[in-house]
């Protein structure tokens, strides 16, 4: 696995040397546009809007517009001038609660492994946030980026958590959720019923990309020239207490066929 980032955990006066690695691998189907007639890639140039002529990736600089199709350029020397970036580290703010955080702050996941010679702290910090039940909170710049980010404690390894920053989530604003609507008793007690029959443990691997394993399957087929058929949607119930009604006798009768203790569900 390659590093992407090396730089250290500050820690009050203690420095750790690290080095971060991404931790999650999306995997999706990939597709290239061809050319229909004779399946050809198809290719995309760089064209200035001004001239119409094909720019080399050479002369091509970053502008950030002020107003519309007005820009000031940006070199890299002057992305490279924030006076952080000298000392590349995971600088250590506070430490919280994880409970405290809104998951809706998450971002972008990377390992965090000590080099040889910091591994003794790192192991102290890791007791210590073990014993405090708490997760570090700390900036760090990656990638010419600031980052808000957690560090946190994951089967034995730092996690580094990318956060958004407050201004940049969203606040929810709908005028349909301000429509009033009245729940009937028989709605919320079928609602709360198949919650009941619902839960149990997150158990992660019982779950599977469904989508990606279909289109890989066709892909697979079409590969070897077969014939794929696409079955029907089912269909749809009608009414909210009809598909309550419904959603609760599908899940007694698959809980029938294959039973769950109650040491497996989550009370």
């Amino acid at each position: 696995m390659q590093s992407v980032w090396r730089g250290a955990i500050s820690f009050g006066l203690v420095s750790i040397p690290v080095r971060l690695y991404v931790a999650v691998q999306e995997k999706s189907m990939r597709f290239h546009h061809l050319h229909g007639a004779d399946k050809g890639r198809i290719r995309y140039q760089r064209v200035c809007s001004v001239c119409g002529e094909d720019v080399p990736f050479d002369d091509i600089v970053k502008g950030y517009e002020y107003e519309k199709d007005r820009h000031v350029v940006f070199t890299d020397d002057d992305l490279q001038q924030s006076p952080v970036e000298a000392f590349r580290a995971i600088d250590i703010v506070n430490f919280v609660s994880l409970q405290e955080i809104d998951p809706i702050y998450f971002d972008r996941s990377y390992y965090v492994v000590p080099e040889p010679t910091g591994l003794k702290a790192y192991r102290l910090l890791e007791q210590t946030l073990a014993e405090s039940g708490r997760i570090a909170i700390a900036k760090v710049i990656l990638f010419r980026k600031e980052h808000l980010a957690a560090l946190r404690i994951r089967e034995g390894t730092f996690l580094l958590e990318t956060m958004y920053w407050p201004d940049e989530i969203r606040t929810p604003q709908f005028d349909v959720l301000k429509r009033p609507v009245e729940l009937r008793k028989q709605e919320v007690a079928l609602a709360g019923n198949l919650t009941e029959l619902l839960t149990d443990r997150f158990a992660p691997s019982q779950f599977v990309d469904g989508t990606r394993q279909r289109l890989e399957e066709l892909a697979q087929a079409k590969v070897e020239g077969e014939v794929v058929a696409v079955p029907a949607p089912p269909g749809q119930v009608r009414g909210l207490l009809e598909a309550l009604r419904a959603s609760v006798e599908a899940e007694k009768e698959k809980s029938a066929k294959e039973p769950r203790t109650k040491a497996t569900r989550r009370r």
